[in-house]
């Protein structure tokens, strides 16, 4: 009983099987025709999948699958129209997705270039403020008294030299107040860059 179930498989099986054979000499061996469209067949063989279109095929394999050339006309021309519309949408994807990158790398650009000017600033700030806390000290070490010395009368009397440094105190003082003005400026640009 099994072996006749397998006999009847094995018949069924060939007698869906077909080969074909195009006009230009190319063989699809035990092939099954899987689909029929009004261009061409697909088959099915060990060599995977292949569409046949029927102006390959010979005129009694044409007859065989009702093949009409207006019907095969009328259908090429809807399925390249469809594959124009989807290759429509994926071209207008490809550039929204283009114009969304570039509009992202231009955000990417401006906010790099925003922390450097950022950065920039804020390492101006520092600097001038370092400049501000050396001319501080340079300022209060030219107020402070010349050397000091006992003199006068048994040289009991503590007395004080000029403080070479004194001299310089009016300048000092003018480039405090330009790196104090400057200061205030990157400060402002600073607040400003940091919104």
């Amino acid at each position: 009983m099994k072996l006749l179930i397998l006999f009847a498989l094995c018949f069924v099986s060939a007698a869906f099987s077909d080969d074909f054979k195009t006009v230009a000499g190319r063989e699809y061996k035990n092939a099954t025709v899987s689909r029929v469209e009004p261009d061409g067949i697909v088959l099915t063989n060990n060599a995977g999948i292949s569409k046949v279109y029927f102006t390959e095929l010979p005129k009694e394999v044409q007859e065989r699958f009702g093949y009409d050339p207006q019907k095969a006309a009328d259908y090429s021309a809807q399925q390249s129209a469809g594959l124009d519309q989807v290759r429509k949408q994926q071209a207008e994807a490809l550039q929204r997705e283009a114009e969304a990158t570039q509009k992202a790398n231009q955000y990417r650009a401006q906010q790099q270039s925003r922390q450097n000017e950022v950065r920039a600033l804020q390492s101006r700030y520092d600097e001038l403020q370092k400049q501000e806390d050396d001319l501080l000290l340079r300022i209060g070490e030219a107020k402070k008294p010349g050397p000091a010395y006992f003199g006068g009368k048994n040289n009991k009397t503590l007395r004080h030299s000029p403080n070479p440094q004194a001299s310089q105190l009016p300048l000092l003082q003018s480039h405090l107040k330009d790196i104090r003005h400057e200061k205030d400026q990157v400060r402002k640009q600073l607040e400003k860059a940091q919104r």
